[in-house]
């Protein structure tokens, strides 16, 4: 018999190997190096933004370790200011850690507080970041308009054909970077070969010079997909969304290996990006232990609606991962994996109105979300995703109106592009409003 655990031993042996990955959600680390609360049926909140310290050698000793694990290891920390560290958040990130399959999270104010740091501590002025050509309006926004005033370029172009690779990467080169389903056109990125490419270049590179695959996991979350397990070196998250799962509460974590924690503690310390104790508590007692439940509901409607939206006629085309006719489907169907193995393809469809022009299909969907915002009772025009209601945005003018009307083909969006966020109704319900709404185009 392997031998126990700490953990083990402290909550009366019990081997929590055992138990599903939907148990640990609700559960969690019972006991925490960060703070034992096994005890607590639910996890207690903290609300200090400061700490009593017993004398002044303490207050050094929990400065020195601080962002110090090379020299430290991971003794129990001594909290000083929510700012270096606090038990929310600590415990949060372990959470997040185990369920991501990294060896450590480290959470921020919000998924772009995340992604600006993890692309802050792998990157400086000279380097070269490679991106899909598609992503979320407000990356587009960091990468193209902030990062060439630090001398960081910035090189997108289509990775779902992912040899293409070879003919964009440089010595300068230093994160590959995309979302897979990209957001919003839910295109579909080989992780696998991806990780593959990068991995076989980097042995030709020093470590200083390694390049690293980053993934925005947002839409997917990690009950549909996992990207380390497919070589990915960090996935970033947006909390707020499908993790967070209520719209109630703004987060954003990085996870991967160990040896990134301390300098990734040490930019949120410096740049300030600092997740809200209460926001991190509410993630972790309400978020992630409901994380599987409401993922196979929004899974199981979402393929019913794409499905009918794929068949109805205005509609040009709809992507979703799930639905055999699309480019990427076998991709999907290889990664795209629930925590028993099932084929999970999210919750997110991307659809057009049909349309003589672009223009006149962005005229149609327009009129389209404008009838849904008014009279559809299942359906919220809003931006955002992953949460109870369902969610309908029109990116080009909304996520995604940093890009140019004549950029967008560019950047894989369509005019009249309608994203849908599937919620928690009844599935029965948004086909009857979608029906409805259909009928004024």
């Amino acid at each position: 018999m392997a031998e126990k655990t700490k953990e083990q031993i402290k909550i009366g042996g019990i081997d929590e190997t055992k138990y599903s990955m939907d148990t640990h959600l609700i559960y969690g680390k019972s006991v925490s190096d960060k703070w034992d609360y096994s005890h607590h049926v639910t996890a207690p909140i903290s609300s200090s933004t400061t700490f009593r310290l017993d004398s002044v050698e303490r207050g050094a000793q929990g400065f020195m370790q601080f962002a110090n694990t090379e020299e430290f290891g991971d003794k129990a920390p001594i909290f000083i200011y929510d700012r270096l560290g606090e038990p929310n958040k600590d415990m949060l990130e372990e959470n997040l850690a185990y369920v991501e399959k990294g060896e450590m999270a480290v959470s921020f104010a919000s998924g772009m507080g995340a992604i600006a740091a993890v692309l802050g501590i792998l990157t400086k002025p000279g380097d070269e970041i490679i991106s899909h050509n598609t992503l979320y309006g407000c990356t587009l926004s960091l990468l193209s308009n902030w990062y060439p005033r630090y001398n960081i370029k910035w090189s997108p172009f289509d990775l779902t054909d992912p040899a293409n690779i070879y003919n964009f990467v440089t010595p300068n080169t230093k994160v590959i970077y995309f979302e897979s389903p990209a957001n919003p056109n839910l295109e579909i990125i080989d992780i696998e070969v991806v990780s593959k490419i990068v991995k076989e270049l980097n042995k030709d590179r020093s470590e200083a010079d390694k390049i690293y695959v980053v993934i925005d996991n947002t839409f997917s979350t990690p009950f549909c997909q996992r990207p380390i397990e497919h070589g990915a070196d960090f996935v970033v998250h947006s909390l707020t969304k499908g993790i967070g799962g209520f719209g109630t509460d703004m987060g954003g974590a990085v996870i991967g290996r160990k040896k990134f924690q301390d300098v990734l503690h040490l930019y949120r310390k410096d740049f300030g990006a600092v997740l809200n104790p209460k926001s991190a508590w509410s993630i972790l007692t309400y978020g992630l232990p409901s994380l599987a439940l409401r993922q196979r509901h929004q899974i199981k409607t979402a393929v019913r609606v794409a499905e009918f939206l794929n068949s109805h006629p205005k509609i040009e085309f709809v992507n979703y991962p799930g639905l055999p006719n699309r480019k990427g489907y076998e991709t999907a169907k290889k990664q795209m994996i629930d925590f028993n193995g099932n084929f999970a393809p999210g919750s997110m469809i991307y659809f057009v109105l049909k349309g003589a022009t672009p223009a006149e299909s962005k005229e149609y969907g327009i009129k389209f979300m404008d009838y849904v915002a008014n009279r559809a009772y299942t359906m919220t025009l809003a931006v955002s995703l992953g949460h109870t209601r369902t969610l309908i945005e029109h990116p080009a003018s909304m996520t995604h109106s940093v890009v140019p009307p004549e950029k967008l083909a560019e950047r894989g969006l369509d005019a009249g592009g309608i994203r849908l966020a599937i919620g928690l109704e009844n599935p029965d319900d948004i086909l009857l409003d979608l029906d409805e709404s259909l009928k004024v185009i």
